[in-house]
């Protein structure tokens, strides 16, 4: 198998993990709900230990330390998408970011969890666990503030349509994409994307929201080879300010 293929799918999954989680951190203590404050934290916490696990895996085929690669690096470095990245705004660009994104999630890892990549195969099995429960949580809120007043609806709908350029930047395809379907590492980009599609439209048929137009849809690419938004610095700043400090701390 090709060592830089799977680098390569491992670098943008663990790093939009860990990107998202970090967000996900940011409504601690400000969520509009005590029961939703505790829900994006927990699943922020979820997201950046299944980050870890994840740089533990490159670290294996010879990354450096996940400490270093993920505290020490610079923006340009990064392979997420820019979608994690954006701030997050109100709740309601917050709850879409969390239902589009951990909706591909759940696909690609249980389409992971039958990887020809034994180590990936495993962490898969355990990880779509836990983020089956991140799509649910996100689905019942969808739903129900999707259908209740005009003003719920509205600021959905708004933050849908902002969202799903950048959503559809998940899908953005490795250099490696061919060899990594040839292989069986992954079944590819554009299978997980029509899957979302599905899965996403699904959801959403259920409200009284309107899914833009798939088909017109201009993706925002280019976060997984380095290029990115102006808040992915602060952000990365920010995170990686008691690593730089004292480097022994642990996760």
């Amino acid at each position: 198998m090709n060592q830089e293929a799977i680098k390569d799918l491992l670098y943008k999954m663990a790093d939009d993990q860990l990107i998202l989680g970090h967000r996900n951190s940011e409504w601690t203590g400000f969520g509009p709900l005590l029961e939703e404050d505790i829900a994006f934290s927990s699943m922020a916490q979820d997201k950046v230990g299944q980050s870890w696990q994840l740089y533990k895996i490159l670290n294996e085929l010879g990354e450096s330390d996940p400490d270093i690669v993920a505290f020490m690096r610079n923006a340009d470095q990064f392979h997420n998408s820019q979608f994690v990245e954006l701030p997050n705004g109100e709740y309601d660009f917050s709850l879409i970011r969390h239902f589009l994104f951990d909706t591909a999630e759940l696909i690609r890892f249980q389409m992971l969890s039958e990887s020809s990549f034994e180590p990936l195969a495993n962490l898969a099995k355990k990880i779509k666990g836990e983020t089956k429960y991140h799509s649910m949580h996100a689905k019942i809120w969808i739903k129900q503030l999707g259908s209740a007043t005009e003003e719920s609806i509205s600021r959905l709908q708004g933050s849908l349509d902002e969202a799903m350029p950048y959503a559809f930047g998940l899908f953005e395809v490795s250099k490696f994409e061919q060899e990594l379907i040839d292989t069986g590492i992954f079944a590819g980009e554009e299978a997980l994307k029509a899957l979302w599609k599905n899965a996403t439209t699904e959801v959403i048929s259920e409200t009284r929201l309107t899914l833009p137009d798939m088909e017109s849809i201009t993706p925002v690419f280019g976060g997984r080879y380095g290029s990115h938004t102006e808040h992915l610095q602060p952000l990365l700043d920010e995170m990686s300010e008691v690593f730089k400090v004292d480097p022994t701390a642990d996760w």
